[in-house]
């Protein structure tokens, strides 16, 4: 190929700036056909963003012949399914995250398109932008001397709509049958994510979750601590029923440390050491993904290598997995194993 022509499955809101656009404004890239099951939106999203055609059936747009390489921008739930028939058909995968509603369903995905010799990547669009990049750079150079530990921490405000209202109501991320989970599949998998790209594999997690204020299905606090293959030891807190909307990741190291937002993309990293404290500020692009996205299609032309793969974003998945694996909590349940000996033994 001197040109990825590429297809999208999902063209919902996440499309409209943060990626579908990018499709066509990379370098060796073009967008030549989009689908949604509601035909008039499918139509409607084409004539917008200049896509030569839409479908609203999957299977048509991944057996057009023109199309080379499917994106999916699905709710979580139709990843999998979307993976495989993509895969059936032989053509490069680029899909929204987690690739799966469980770590099981996500390493069956990975393993598929592996057996099938069919490129998978994640839209875990971080890993292109100059900010996140820029992170790992000074990790790499020693910046802050040999790194220890992290932490992060991720808190935001619960949603207006309450436990009141009907399920079909609330907003998908925070119902599990469609997301997986909670918010820490949507948004808090971007920091263990960069974990991942700047200190490799975590070895082993453990976590707590519970749903404190009950106004929707899934946990809304998980808590946990792990390691990395590496040695260096992190910790999490994800509260989404806080009283404010903050974020940050603090890098430890032995001369200095680094903090920076996950979610504001155009936040300063901090960079503090014995020489005092340097705030480095970036500018993110119009379309966050279109940086990652051209590292796909360049991987894809053999020109580059592509940080974000399905490899990778199975390894958050399953780092999910373990500090939500403790018995999802309402207000006022104990879990029997945080129950004291002597408190068990007077019953």
């Amino acid at each position: 190929m001197t040109e990825v022509h590429w297809g999208i499955i999902g063209c919902g809101d996440v499309t409209e700036k943060k990626s579908g656009p990018a499709f066509r404004k990379v370098e060796g890239s073009q967008l030549v056909a989009v689908m949604r099951r509601d035909g008039r939106r499918a139509a409607d999203y084409a004539a917008r963003h200049g896509v030569p055609r839409w479908y609203d059936d999957a299977e048509r747009l991944i057996s057009d012949p023109d199309v080379d390489a499917v994106y999916i921008a699905t709710p979580p739930v139709a990843h999998a399914a979307y993976i495989r028939q993509v895969a059936e058909a032989g053509k490069p995968i680029y899909c929204e995250k987690p690739l799966g509603v469980s770590y099981a369903e996500s390493r069956e995905a990975v393993r598929f398109c592996a057996e099938r010799n069919v490129p998978l990547y994640a839209a875990y669009y971080r890993r292109g932008l100059e900010k996140y990049r820029k992170v790992a750079d000074l990790v790499r150079e020693g910046k802050i001397g040999e790194v220890r530990c992290v932490q992060v921490a991720m808190y935001d405000r619960g949603p207006e709509r309450t436990a009141r209202a009907e399920p079909a109501e609330l907003p998908w991320r925070v119902r599990p049958e469609v997301s997986g989970g909670g918010l820490i599949l949507d948004v808090g998998s971007h920091a263990l994510d960069l974990l991942d790209f700047y200190f490799g594999p975590i070895a082993e997690a453990k976590g707590l979750s519970s749903n404190l204020a009950g106004l929707y299905p899934a946990e809304d606090m998980v808590s946990g601590t792990w390691m990395f293959e590496s040695g260096i030891h992190g910790s999490g807190m994800w509260c989404f029923v806080a009283d404010r909307k903050e974020d940050q990741i603090q890098i430890f190291g032995t001369a200095g440390r680094i903090g920076f937002s996950v979610l504001d993309v155009d936040g300063p990293v901090s960079v503090s050491t014995g020489s005092g404290t340097e705030a480095l500020t970036f500018d993110s692009p119009e379309h966050v993904q279109q940086p990652l996205i051209q590292l796909v299609v360049d991987e894809l032309l053999g020109k580059a290598a592509c940080p974000s793969t399905g490899e990778s974003a199975m390894r958050t998945d399953r780092v999910i997995e373990q500090l939500r694996a403790s018995q999802s909590l309402r207000p006022g349940d104990t879990p029997d194993g945080l129950i004291p000996k002597d408190e068990k033994d007077s019953r």
